[in-house]
């Protein structure tokens, strides 16, 4: 993983009521294009067949922002959801490597200040680069290597990318320590 951004825009100004406390609702359908059966949900749902759905096809966020899974218990690559509409697959997925959706949950902002610690090893050792209210397109400018082994998000909820210029699969870091990578990648 080489990227870190700070919270989307709509995630860092509050907008979508998705800060502490809340309301958060979304609409997933099953077929693209807001076509087939469809389930509104306003908490978090670990496996999308207990609402009788095989697949999301589309999805409708009327207020958040939501975390999507690639599979089932908030497994596998992550996808970051805020307010609008997502016709198709790849609308959502910025890695354009899963069509597939099979659990939510609504991701809790922290509107304190935000700041993070990356580490270049695990066990927040090795180079160390702080980061604080800003967005960081790329690492490399800011002379920090291409991997990042452990992460302390002090303040705020961040979303890390797989590439530069917020490509890949993302990664979102709440309020918490990572003391190894595979403590964020949800594989």
């Amino acid at each position: 993983m080489t990227e870190q951004q700070s919270p989307p825009e709509q995630m860092a100004t509050g907008e979508g009521a998705g800060e502490r406390g809340g309301n958060y609702k979304i609409t997933i359908y099953e077929l693209e294009n807001f076509q087939g059966k469809r389930c509104e949900l306003t908490e978090e749902l670990p496996n999308i067949t207990e609402k009788e759905m095989e697949k999301v096809g589309s999805i409708q966020v009327e207020s958040g922002p939501w975390l999507g899974f690639e599979r089932q218990a908030y497994a596998g690559e992550q996808f970051v959801l805020e307010k609008g509409d997502y016709p198709r697959w790849d609308s959502w997925s910025n890695s354009h490597s899963s069509d597939s959706l099979m659990s939510l949950r609504p991701l809790q902002i922290d509107s304190a200040d935000h700041k993070i610690h990356l580490f270049e090893n695990v066990g927040y050792t090795g180079r160390k680069m702080e980061i604080v209210d800003d967005d960081v397109p790329s690492l490399w400018a800011h002379g920090f290597q291409d991997r990042v082994a452990s992460v302390k998000a002090l303040n705020g909820t961040w979303v890390g990318y797989e590439y530069p210029g917020y490509r890949g699969r993302q990664h979102v870091f709440e309020k918490g320590e990572y003391r190894h990578w595979n403590e964020w990648d949800a594989n």
